[in-house]
């Protein structure tokens, strides 16, 4: 069952065998820039959520523009579906392949291309990683300011397409804010450039459209980039609470004083004692929640703003707090929060990351559900999260060596999610809908936004071959999902009339 929109994204042709896609890439590409054997294409199977896999008929590793024209262009005109890939640190699914398509790797597009510390832009390859573009701006007292907790290792691309933010995405933004420009090749094989290195270009904002978009409406190859000047100095204020109401009625406090932190997170006290032995940070593990606040900019302003952010944590009911002295300690606390996911994995044989966003003011109602829910699906859950934005990160830990665990961590997962949904939230916030959430987006929108969804994909993509099957959950889909699992079988939507 398809909607009217839906019928123009179907597939009538037969797909392409592997032996006949691989000879006409074979005339665009060196052999060394394709994968074809089986344990060649086996590392590529999935991307951070491992939960899901699917080997590609072929992987391509193209190393020029013009090569990832060709390969475009090629299969468009055989119909195969292809799927670009970052680093693989994605944790929805987005970057999975196409049984029957092509995997596009970018790791080769590596290059910082240029860095003018006038007018404080990068210019840089969709596969730099995050921190080297930093690293390269060090020397004329400039950073990028998004800064993912992978950092280390994702992609300015995989940023692109999830619109990924960070630890202080609340005072700096998320990509979409710090990206300027960006350089894309359509299916069709067709070069377009979105924004512009001026304060605004001009017709329609496109560039916002695509940035987020998961990888369905084009393959990055250029990106410009917003660079910021280094603060003189940063501190960070570690304030413990005896109660994660506290902690989550702390953090609107703070934003209700006019602060805006430079980073505002939480976590909670399963999460600081699971970091703490492995980063020795220096956490309070005795605490039910802590709460990390920083401030930059000039000493004066830093000096005043920390006082500020005491006082309010103070009054808040803080039993304990702790401002950093020196750039090392606070490198080191963020360094705990920051290593909560490979923290994870030390006290669990696997571990699901979900990625909700709601109202601050819900912060503690959340919570406490989410303890309820450890009971209900006999699970462990340990939460760190963008405290400032609302962004929250629960750690859900099962063992998928146990198929009950795997079925019961999923069904938690898709709770948190539709309960970020009922209190006004969404259900992502920088990890993307991918495969992980496909089944939400029928709680969160209605038949005729999703469909708007897909009229903008077919837009640019109109035999929708980029990453297919992911984001946009079809009509069908929903139906299911919705007399399985939502309402007795009511979607929020279910009123609403279809095409």
């Amino acid at each position: 069952m398809n909607s009217p929109v839906e019928q123009a994204f179907v597939r009538n042709s037969p797909p392409v065998s592997a032996n006949d896609l691989l000879i006409a890439l074979k005339g665009v590409l060196p052999l060394h820039c394709i994968l074809s054997r089986d344990e060649q294409l086996r590392p590529y199977e999935c991307d951070g959520l491992s939960l899901y896999r699917q080997k590609p008929m072929l992987v391509v590793l193209p190393e020029t523009e013009v090569q990832v024209q060709a390969v475009l262009r090629i299969c468009k005109n055989l119909n195969v579906p292809v799927v670009a890939r970052g680093a693989g640190t994605g944790l929805s699914g987005g970057a999975m392949p196409h049984a029957q398509g092509v995997l596009l790797g970018l790791a080769k597009f590596n290059r910082i291309k240029s860095i003018d510390s006038q007018a404080a832009i990068a210019v840089v390859e969709p596969g730099v990683r995050n921190l080297a573009v930093s690293e390269a701006a060090a020397p004329y007292g400039l950073y990028y300011a998004p800064d993912p907790s992978s950092q280390i290792a994702c992609t300015i691309g995989g940023n692109i397409a999830e619109n990924s933010g960070g630890v202080h995405c609340l005072k700096y933004g998320l990509t979409v804010h710090n990206v300027l420009k960006v350089r894309v090749i359509t299916m069709s094989g067709d070069i377009i450039e979105l924004g512009s290195e001026s304060p605004d270009a001009p017709g329609p904002d496109l560039l916002s459209v695509f940035i987020g978009s998961e990888g369905m409406l084009g393959v990055v190859t250029e990106v410009t980039l917003r660079l910021l000047p280094k603060p003189v100095l940063a501190q960070v204020v570690m304030a413990s609470f005896d109660d994660v109401e506290k902690a989550g009625d702390a953090v609107s406090k703070i934003i209700g004083a006019g602060i805006i932190p430079a980073g505002l997170e939480m976590m909670d006290q399963r999460a600081t004692q699971m970091v703490e032995p492995f980063v020795k940070a220096g956490y309070d593990t005795e605490a039910k929640a802590i709460l990390l606040c920083e401030s930059d900019g000039t000493v004066q302003e830093v000096s005043d703003e920390i006082a500020r952010m005491e006082a309010v944590f103070q009054e808040a009911g803080a039993t304990r707090m702790q401002t950093s002295k020196s750039e090392q300690e606070r490198l080191l606390f963020w360094a705990g929060r920051k290593n909560a996911f490979p923290a994870a994995g030390r006290v669990s044989p696997d571990y699901y990351c979900m990625d909700g966003t709601i109202p601050r003011r819900h912060l503690a109602r959340v919570l406490t559900a989410i303890t309820e829910m450890e009971t209900t699906y006999n699970l462990r859950c340990a939460n760190v999260f963008h405290a400032g934005d609302g962004n929250l990160h629960p750690l859900i830990m099962f063992d998928s060596n146990i198929p009950d665990e795997v079925k019961r961590a999923e069904d938690f997962g898709a709770a948190i999610l539709e309960l970020s949904v009922e209190v006004g939230g969404t259900i992502t916030g920088e990890h993307g809908v991918g495969l992980e959430k496909i089944n939400q987006m029928c709680v969160q929108f209605s038949r005729d936004e999703l469909d708007s969804f897909l009229a903008v994909k077919r837009a640019f993509d109109p035999d929708c071959l980029l990453n297919p099957e992911k984001v946009i959950p079809t009509l069908a889909r929903c139906a299911e999902y919705g007399k399985m699992h939502i309402h007795g079988g009511k979607l929020p939507f279910s009123d609403i009339p279809r095409f």
